[in-house]
């Protein structure tokens, strides 16, 4: 049976429903194809879509996010690929459109990502699943929301790459999990990913500087340069995918993101 869905770009795919062989270009809808049960139906996934780690060791990889192979696609013989706007590279996504459905999502916010979940798991025959999960995370933010009422919001940078540095600002789904998590963003007079200088960093007076895990790996090693410029900075390792990743991962967000602002607190009282 053939049945039309629209996309989060608003493009209007037709489908053979249920789809039968799903190509995931995107890690975080990988994630969430898996929580939904359809092991089966997923043939092919990215080298980036490291969870679960069941279906990175035998699912068929077919390139990066976004130096995708169109040839390992072919091999696969999708009936449904699955992408991402931003994560996605437009000429390849528009080169595999006019050989199969391609469902697009565009995620900026909460709001988007529970979009989202609602809108896969329709596309494909999961929608009670789909849409208890999108319940579930959207009741643990509703929680953290509340019990971050009237407290104030810690300045905070977010950094995703080192050399040369880039950070978070506006319009980015990462800036709206930063705003949920209790941080007021000091780049959020910017537009996406702007590259930063160290004394643009120093400059925007960071209480707090978030080092994340992923696209780039900060680790030890690389505190010494900001601690220089940003003495008065307090410097904090995070989870990049409990920041960024914007499926089933979110289960663990509000949690993760209420733990880390009482340590944070705890931090500064001992200052």
């Amino acid at each position: 049976m053939k049945k039309n869905f629209t996309d989060q770009l608003g493009r209007t795919i037709t489908v053979d429903f249920p789809p039968r062989r799903i190509v995931s270009l995107v890690p975080s809808q990988t994630e969430l194809l898996a929580y939904l049960g359809l092991g089966q139906e997923t043939v092919g996934v990215t080298k980036f879509c490291v969870h679960p780690e069941e279906w990175f060791r035998h699912k068929t990889r077919v390139g990066g996010t976004k130096q995708v192979k169109a040839e390992k696609i072919a091999a696969l013989q999708p009936t449904l690929i699955i992408g991402n706007k931003e994560e996605n590279d437009k000429e390849q996504v528009e080169a595999l459109a006019e050989q199969y459905p391609v469902w697009l999502s565009d995620v900026r916010t909460l709001e988007d990502a529970l979009d989202m979940i609602r809108g896969i798991g329709t596309l494909t025959d999961r929608e009670a699943a789909a849409g208890q999960l999108a319940a579930t995370i959207g009741a643990d933010f509703k929680a953290l929301a509340e019990e971050l009422k009237g407290k104030r919001r810690r300045k905070a940078a977010y950094l995703i790459w080192r050399k040369p540095y880039y950070a978070v600002a506006a319009d980015t789904f990462i800036d709206d999990m930063l705003r949920r998590a209790g941080f007021e963003n000091v780049f959020r007079h910017k537009s996406r990913y702007p590259e930063i200088s160290l004394a643009e960093l120093s400059g925007a007076g960071p209480e707090t500087i978030l080092l994340s895990s992923e696209p780039y790996p900060f680790r030890e090693e690389h505190r010494e340069e900001l601690r220089h410029a940003c003495p008065l900075s307090t410097l904090k390792f995070v989870d990049g995918q409990l920041f960024s990743w914007y499926g089933s991962r979110l289960l663990l967000s509000a949690g993760y993101f209420r733990e880390l602002r009482q340590g944070l607190t705890e931090a500064y009282h001992t200052l």
